[in-house]
């Protein structure tokens, strides 16, 4: 189990990386709308900005589920649920955490995982 400080730390990794998500989501929503409006003069220029468009749309929608992971973290650190498997229950590993700090589960419940989602 991490110990407070080391999910004081986790929490602040945590909040950082929000705040830095929260910001891209904005930009690449002005960037989609700055595409989107943008006059194209021929088939050449309107498929460079569709392709633009379209590759800063699934950014954006990668960005935002990572953004309710970290939200469903920080939440359980609120409710002291924080680092435990939320397929078996145990305490996942620090070393995990501190490589994905929003982890779900621990290393061998998220192969389980993987495995059934394929």
């Amino acid at each position: 189990m991490a110990s407070k400080k080391q999910k004081n730390e986790l929490r602040k990794t945590l909040l950082e990386r929000k705040e830095l998500l929260e910001k891209n989501i904005e930009d690449g929503k002005d960037n989609i709308l700055k595409l989107k409006n943008l006059d194209c003069k021929d088939d050449m220029d309107f498929a460079e900005a569709s392709s633009d468009s379209f590759t800063s749309e699934l950014l954006a929608v990668k960005q935002a589920q990572e953004l309710e992971e970290i939200n469903a973290a920080l939440k359980a650190l609120e409710d002291g649920d924080y680092g435990t498997c939320l397929m078996c229950d145990e305490d996942i590993a620090i070393g995990r955490l501190k490589a994905k700090p929003f982890a779900k589960y621990c290393t061998s419940c998220r192969e389980i995982y993987e495995k059934n989602e394929n």
